[in-house]
């Protein structure tokens, strides 16, 4: 005897919603198919084992496209191809209580010439004995006497030939004279000013044999370069050109031959050009410390 509503017995499915288990009474004298109990079992193991590996696959590949797309992403925008130095520092971590400094760079060294090269920059007090310290003068292994010294603001008073002219038309404000002497060798330096460099650049180029600077004499210093040959020289730096005349101070003509006479006039040049050039030096010193 069966028990049901009869008909054919469905098969069970464990994966079946209301599929019954196959199972009999005791009175019928069977026992459980426990070998089909087994294998259902297993596969039901085995279709839940392939469900997890492949819900991990989608997990995987799922975070795998988050990742592609995050580095499309940044690949795609314009900071990500820029170099370091170019990305803005606000998108850099810093460490923590380290200051942050903005880049600099040392300012372009001051040049000296420019401060002797017009009366606008050209303020520091001026004058011989400023232009030209101490009692003597050291160059090399020469040594020279500082002597008679003048100072003119009517440039023409201190000049010959064809200097006043060239002075004049170029207005120089200022003419100073200083004499150093070595033995019976006496050279006269006449520094004339000027309120730009243009001015005393063009005295450089007018000038010619003629443009002569007087010699200064007085106290210790003999009378030379009257009416005697005297060698002279004329250069300019900045706002200021520069003259000497040296001569000898016991009337002798210089000769060619009178090498002494040139290296005198060319220490006397050297200095005054060393001089001005300090000036400028230390006015822009000042400049910078400021």
């Amino acid at each position: 005897m069966s028990y049901g509503q009869g008909g054919p017995q469905s098969q069970w499915d464990p994966w079946k919603p209301n599929s019954q288990q196959p199972w009999t009474s005791g009175d019928d004298g069977r026992t459980p198919d426990w070998a089909a109990l087994a294998e259902a079992s297993e596969t039901r193991n085995k279709r839940r084992r392939l469900f997890f590996i492949g819900g991990g696959a989608l997990a995987t590949l799922a975070i795998g496209t988050a990742v592609a797309m995050a580095v499309v992403s940044a690949n795609g925008s314009d900071e990500a191809n820029k170099p370091t130095s170019s990305v803005p520092a606000t998108d850099l971590p810093s460490a923590s209580n380290t200051p942050s400094f903005a880049p600099t760079s040392a300012p372009p060294p001051l040049d000296p010439k420019e401060f002797v090269a017009s009366k606008a920059k050209d303020t520091a007090p001026n004058g011989p004995d400023l232009l030209f310290p101490g009692t003597q003068l050291t160059m090399g292994s020469a040594v020279y006497k500082k002597g008679p010294k003048a100072d003119s603001t009517t440039c023409t008073t201190g000049v010959q030939g064809t200097l006043p002219k060239v002075l004049t038309a170029n207005d120089c404000t200022r003419l100073m004279r200083i004499t150093y002497t070595k033995g019976n060798i006496a050279v006269t330096v006449g520094v004339a000013v000027f309120d730009t460099e243009a001015q005393a650049l063009k005295v450089k180029s007018q000038a010619d044999k003629q443009s002569i600077v007087k010699a200064l004499t007085g106290g210790d210093v003999k009378t030379f370069c009257d009416g005697a040959i005297c060698r002279s020289t004329t250069n300019s730096y900045g706002r200021y050109a520069y003259f000497t005349i040296t001569g000898f101070t016991d009337g002798k003509d210089v000769t060619t031959k009178d090498t002494a006479v040139f290296a005198a006039g060319d220490d006397l040049a050297e200095f005054t050009f060393q001089r001005i050039r300090q000036r400028g030096e230390a006015q822009a010193s000042a400049a910078a410390a400021n």
